[in-house]
């Protein structure tokens, strides 16, 4: 418990350091971009937080509850779904002190802070989609948690969280949108930074990804769980 909550207010309070008194970064104030730069860095690096929790994880749920796999009469989805509802914990904390940032720089919230439940559990519904697919991936393939991890600490810089889209070369900008986790990023900028719907074509995108995501990892899980006893 004493970690869940200060990893993510030592990150947070690293990121306001960093971009808020030292780079000093001019943008925000206006029509187009609301609030300061800290707050558009933060309202997208707070959802990759618990993202990149739930992705490291996912990979190690079968092969540290083992004890609970070899019981046959277990819900294996059980630990799926605990394992992706506990990761949102960290994410929490970082969006009460994004709140916080936000009243002490600007005075106020935009009403869409009201859509956040809806987004953390559209959050959840794709996390745990994508669970069901590491998870028994991760008991065949132990090294999958490296390919993770180092997925999870280089994917923050793939996202649009540290940058606009538009300071992207035109010839990479492709590439942020082809990456699935950018339009939950949008999302997020939209409810946390932007007070709009800046972005209304990511809702949708979001929507049936992590709704497709969803329902074939759960396929994929319910066809490989009968074999992870005894992999075990």
């Amino acid at each position: 418990m004493f970690w869940a909550f200060c990893h993510p207010i030592f990150m947070i309070g690293l990121y306001v350091f960093v971009f808020a008194f030292v780079f000093k970064q001019k943008v925000g104030g206006t029509v187009d971009l609301p609030l300061d730069y800290t707050a558009y860095l933060l309202s997208g690096i707070v959802a990759w937080l618990g993202i990149q929790d739930g992705l490291v994880k996912s990979c190690t749920i079968i092969t540290s509850n083992t004890a609970l796999v070899k019981q046959t009469v277990f819900p294996l989805e059980v630990l799926v779904i605990k394992s992706m509802a506990v990761s949102l914990f960290p994410q929490m904390i970082s969006l009460l002190l994004l709140v916080a940032y936000v009243l002490h720089t600007h005075g106020s919230l935009h009403l869409t802070y009201a859509l956040l439940p809806a987004l953390l559990a559209l959050q959840l519904l794709g996390m745990v989609g994508l669970a069901f697919i590491l998870a028994p991936v991760g008991a065949y393939i132990r090294d999958i948690k490296d390919v993770v991890q180092l997925f999870a600490s280089a994917g923050v810089y793939l996202l649009p969280v540290f940058y606009l889209p538009a300071w992207v070369p035109e010839l990479f900008r492709p590439l942020i949108y082809l990456n699935p986790f950018s339009y939950i990023i949008w999302c997020y900028q939209d409810v946390l930074y932007f007070g709009r719907f800046e972005h209304p074509w990511a809702w949708l995108v979001t929507i049936c990804i992590n709704t497709v995501i969803f329902w074939l990892g759960y396929r994929i899980f319910r066809k490989l769980k009968p074999a992870l006893g005894n992999l075990l």
